[in-house]
């Protein structure tokens, strides 16, 4: 399907890296517990708008040299519970900040590694997800406006800090993004348990979007047509799928090992 390349300056401008797209709520994001707020606190790109912290949590901060950019105001354990759900593990740290901006498609590197999700809703899933994106280096996550959790409060504790380092670009429709991914040269790899094509014998080369589907339902139908090739992971035990977040560990894995260098 051969389209002239659109310009970035035609698109419109999202939010993401810790927050839904401007235009779908606006709400700003929550992070809580001691990963997501301090790499927050170390990224200068971040602008935070509300910091808490309990007296301990304070002191291991000044401890471990943690930059405090912001004035906290100093509250009780019991207040941050409050704020929160029961099970929400705060660790004495929480804060509301601004959303980061988001690459446009266009934008991403020209030897890039990418992570496209279709349609997966559980946010500690996607937290995970963005977790092992910033230890493989992803480049960006895209994503959709639809059907996907915004990056705050449970993905952004999932995620450890991830966020600040892994851009979120989410769009409008999935299939115009993975066409201007191959407009860039990407090679978009449809991850499919049922796929004929086996990963491992697969030629990967950077640029390279791995597409996730969700639990359950897999990649959707268009979805898949719009992958340059489908490809299964073979488990050589009794079970035969993984979870999601799993399987994206494990496909960045293969994907660094044979791109590598």
């Amino acid at each position: 399907m051969n389209r002239p390349p659109r310009r970035p300056t035609s698109r419109p401008v999202f939010k993401g890296r810790g927050g839904r797209p401007l235009g779908t709520g606006g709400e700003r994001p929550i992070l809580y517990g001691w990963h997501p707020v301090v790499e927050a606190l170390r990224n200068p790109e971040r602008k935070i708008r509300k910091f808490l912290a309990t007296e301990n949590a304070l002191k291991k901060l000044h401890e471990e040299g943690v930059p405090v950019r912001v004035e906290p105001e100093q509250v009780r354990p019991g207040d941050l519970d409050r704020l929160l759900t029961p099970d929400a593990v705060h660790q004495g740290l929480y804060m509301e900040a601004d959303a980061l901006d988001a690459p446009d498609i266009f934008d991403l590197p020209d030897n890039g590694l990418v992570l496209v999700l279709d349609q997966i809703t559980d946010p500690h899933n996607v937290g995970a997800i963005v977790r092992t994106a910033a230890a493989f280096a992803v480049d960006a996550i895209v994503t959709t406006n639809r059907h996907s959790p915004a990056a705050t409060g449970v993905l952004a504790k999932s995620a450890s800090g991830g966020l600040e380092h892994v851009p979120v670009i989410s769009v409008r429709n999935l299939s115009d993004s993975l066409d201007e991914l191959k407009e860039r040269g990407y090679l978009c790899i449809g991850l499919d348990s049922e796929a004929a094509e086996n990963l491992d014998d697969i030629a990967m080369r950077r640029p390279l979007a791995l597409v996730m589907g969700a639990e359950g339902k897999g990649l959707r139908m268009k979805t898949r047509e719009y992958c340059s090739v489908l490809a299964r992971m073979d488990m050589p035990g009794a079970i035969k799928s993984l979870n999601v977040s799993n399987a994206a560990a494990i496909a960045l894995y293969a994907a660094s090992r044979a791109t590598k260098g």
